[in-house]
């Protein structure tokens, strides 16, 4: 299950850009865009998804290794749990960041790592040459260094390193299924984790964060501040090489597609958006209230693995019911910011998971 942070339709400009600033970029597009091909090919399905909010404490446990240029996993091994840090400034945020996450769901949510039982942190740094992505594979984070024309080295964002291993908490929670509209739901839940991890780790409330998704991955030449903008979906950049930033804000722009397992990484601007309007509602430290809406709405058993946005909305309207009563503040701000992204909650039938 194999999931990577840059979208190939922005690979897809990149691969056939034209420019005079530019003599290594297109390349890395290609065989990246060669990968995504592999990996559809061979992708098969999720293991199988253990629900609810398992937390069995366990010590955060991280391991770094170095691919040394090679598309070979896992690399040596260079950093160990509780070892000191080593020059490779790559090898430092992958850890610190690795240990970012652990720190959201372990202080906030109570999950002992992405599994909820103290899965072991692996990450392998300097994958390949000139490679523009990172990725989860289901067991690992996978970070290339870019082609330093367009992008930097992937571990300089801590929202990339939460939002990849997010994937990995999906996969041991609703287990949505990577197409259509489940597949968008899941990379914007990761798009939300990712976020707060970032936020969580610098301390800023809601109104105060940037809601921007791989900040810092952009080369000073590129016009633009990330991948991915969670407040203005579609305004993250506007470049002469890699084009406009094509995601939809509402669904009166949702794009229907067969490319990007129908549209996933496009569509998420819509769930992101219904997000960044609950948060900013709501006020304060968005993991807090905002943020444990969306993690109990994932661990509650209710979302299905093919769920469409109305009716993942209508989960998370019942998780705020459930933490904060009817009719309550959350409740409301829930309702509130999907109907802001012309969402209406689905009618739901049936008990909630215990």
């Amino acid at each position: 299950m194999t999931r990577f942070i840059v979208p190939p339709y922005l690979l897809d400009h990149l691969a056939q850009a034209e420019s005079p600033r530019l003599s290594r970029a297109p390349e890395a597009a290609r065989h990246g865009l060669r990968q995504l091909d592999e990996v559809r090919a061979l992708r098969s399905s999720a293991p199988p998804t253990r629900q609810g909010a398992v937390a069995r404490e366990a010590a955060l446990e991280r391991t770094i290794a170095d691919a040394r240029g090679t598309e070979e996993l896992p690399g040596e091994t260079v950093r160990s749990e509780g070892e000191p840090p080593t020059d490779d400034v790559a090898v430092t945020e992958a850890y610190d960041a690795l240990g970012a996450t652990h720190a959201l769901f372990l202080e906030v949510y109570g999950r002992s790592s992405i599994d909820g039982e103290g899965l072991p942190l692996d990450a392998t740094v300097h994958y390949g040459l000139d490679y523009d992505n990172a990725f989860w594979n289901g067991e690992r984070m996978v970070f290339g260094d870019g082609d330093g024309e367009v992008f930097r080295r992937f571990t300089a964002s801590v929202s990339v390193v939460g939002h990849e291993l997010a994937h990995g908490v999906t996969q041991y929670t609703t287990g949505l299924e990577y197409q259509g509209q489940s597949g968008a739901l899941n990379e914007s839940v990761s798009d939300v984790f990712g976020a707060l991890v970032e936020q969580h780790l610098l301390g800023q409330a809601a109104d105060e964060a940037s809601w921007l998704i791989g900040e810092g991955l952009f080369t000073d030449e590129v016009q633009g501040r990330a991948l991915r903008s969670m407040a203005a979906p579609g305004t993250a950049y506007d470049d002469d090489v890699l084009g406009t930033d094509p995601q939809p804000a509402h669904m009166d722009d949702y794009v229907e597609t067969t490319t990007d397992s129908g549209g996933v990484h496009l569509n998420s601007g819509i769930p992101n958006r219904a997000f960044h309007l609950v948060a900013v509602a709501l006020g304060g430290n968005a993991w807090e209230r905002a943020g444990q809406v969306w993690y109990d709405a994932i661990t509650s058993g209710d979302v299905s693995p093919t769920a469409t946005f109305a009716e993942f909305a209508a989960v998370t309207v019942a998780s705020a019911e459930a933490r904060y009563g009817a009719g309550s503040e959350e409740a409301r701000a829930t309702a509130e910011g999907w109907r802001g992204v012309g969402v209406a909650a689905a009618a739901r039938t049936g008990r909630r998971s215990s």
